[in-house]
């Protein structure tokens, strides 16, 4: 490697700016957001940092006698829009053992800029050595995405902590096994969830060598496509100890979890339960308190017919460490990919999510609700049924006509949409194989399939 990253404390540093376009105004922008002192030396300066001069937040030298302005000891960045006063600038600035930056020239560059992810008091600098600035702002992007923005608040509990630690235990090796610990405990998850109170209990009982519980994360996995889920349950999802996961979890989802996760698979089916939705309940509870990160991982959002609802109560009951992350229910998302719009000015105002599963088995529903113009039916779990909901929809007043649409695998690249009318969805289903999951649309926004889909 040809580059040493370092950090520099910035109130120890002068940089000198050749420069007033806006290359010298981005360097001049990343280095006020470390109150670092800038001085910038053009004839001419852009808007920006003309107002940046006039409010003294820079100091500006319109001269162009260059060498009496280059202060030995400063770090010098030649960014004017003139490859050969670049080099001049270079030469005098060496000749004072100056480092010296030249834009678009690392070569003869004695420092970069990198990007830089900001989470004050946290940054992270990347760089790609100079070989790609568009790679390097693709990783920044990628970090700055899937950091939590609580960082900083984490980073301030942590230091008020370690001023704790290093204060009442002085021997260095049990130091770092409290910092190993809280670290891998629920302590920073709560401290990204706004609750720092119960986040200094955990660290006290942690620092006191107490038995730990554990913590559940009761996550919303999306319809499918994995770059549904949400930044937050991408980033839980990968601290999991042990998983446990439903039938409509897709396997490219599965594969964000921790490879040394035990995984657990508890999905259910029509008459083919894996383990009891009792079991399950117990199951959490259990591992929760041998101290262990669960992940419970449902299809959808748990709480929309997913019996995330039923789970946390138990977890509640039992004082066991929770966090709730929704997922993008299955109607959302897979109307979406199948270009349905659940609403629509001219088409419905208004959309009703119902199941077509319930508790006895049976597909019994308040039929007379149901029947309203201008209103969406989605059904969650209703292939089985759906020739006997579409009989009794038209039994109860619905149109025979009324559109409806079968989306098989929705968001996934195995979706198939297939659309037809109440009266006609019977031979629909006897002339093609379509398997769970599927989800149902009825309403007139059925028809805006064929123009939207994408």
């Amino acid at each position: 490697m040809n580059w040493l990253p370092l950090y520099h404390r910035s109130n120890n540093v002068k940089f000198i700016i050749f420069g007033g376009g806006q290359v010298a105004q981005r360097k001049v922008q990343t280095l006020l957001k470390f109150d670092v002192d800038v001085t910038l030396i053009s004839p001419k300066l852009m808007p920006v940092l003309q107002n940046l001069a006039s409010e003294a937040k820079i100091k500006h030298l319109a001269s162009e006698a260059l060498q009496e302005h280059v202060i030995a000891g400063s770090c010098v960045v030649a960014a004017t829009n003139n490859s050969a006063v670049n080099k001049s600038i270079s030469q005098w600035a060496k000749a004072l053992t100056c480092p010296v930056s030249i834009a678009d020239d690392p070569l003869n560059s004695d420092f970069i800029f990198p990007a830089i992810v900001d989470r004050n008091p946290v940054t992270i600098a990347i760089s790609s050595s100079s070989e790609s600035p568009a790679l390097t702002r693709y990783l920044r992007n990628q970090l700055d995405a899937a950091l939590p923005t609580r960082i900083p608040q984490l980073a301030n509990f942590v230091s008020r902590l370690r001023k704790s630690i290093r204060s009442s235990v002085e021997n260095t090796e049990q130091r770092q096994r409290i910092w190993r610990k809280l670290m891998s405990s629920a302590m920073p998850n709560l401290v990204l969830a706004g609750k720092e109170d119960q986040a200094l209990v955990i660290s006290d009982s942690v620092i006191a060598d107490k038995e730990q519980l554990g913590q559940v994360f009761l996550v919303g996995a999306g319809p499918g496509d994995p770059e549904l889920l949400t930044l937050k349950a991408v980033r839980l999802i990968q601290q999991a100890d042990v998983v446990f996961y439903d039938r409509l979890v897709s396997p490219a989802i599965l594969e964000y979890c921790n490879p040394k996760a035990e995984m657990r698979y508890v999905g259910k089916a029509m008459s083919d339960h894996a383990v009891p939705q009792e079991g399950i309940n117990q199951l959490l509870v259990d591992h929760a308190k041998l101290g262990k990160t669960v992940l419970r991982l449902k299809g959808g959002d748990p709480f929309i017919f997913g019996r995330g609802g039923e789970e946390i109560e138990q977890l509640a009951e039992d004082g066991i460490p929770f966090q709730v992350v929704p997922g993008i229910t299955a109607a959302s998302g897979c109307s979406s990919y199948a270009g349905i719009p659940l609403t629509h000015r001219d088409y419905a105002q208004s959309v009703r999510f119902v199941t077509g599963h319930l508790k006895d088995g049976t597909t019994d529903l308040p039929w007379d609700e149901l029947i309203h113009p201008q209103q969406t039916l989605v059904i969650y779990m209703g292939l089985t049924g759906i020739v006997h909901i579409s009989q009794q929809l038209i039994a109860h007043g619905m149109s025979s006509d009324t559109s409806i649409a079968l989306i098989e695998k929705g968001t996934q690249p195995e979706q198939k949409v297939y659309t037809s009318t109440l009266a006609g969805i019977e031979g629909v289903i006897s002339t093609n194989k379509i398997s769970a999951p599927t989800l149902t649309i009825i309403g007139d926004v059925v028809k805006l399939h064929k123009k939207l889909i994408w």
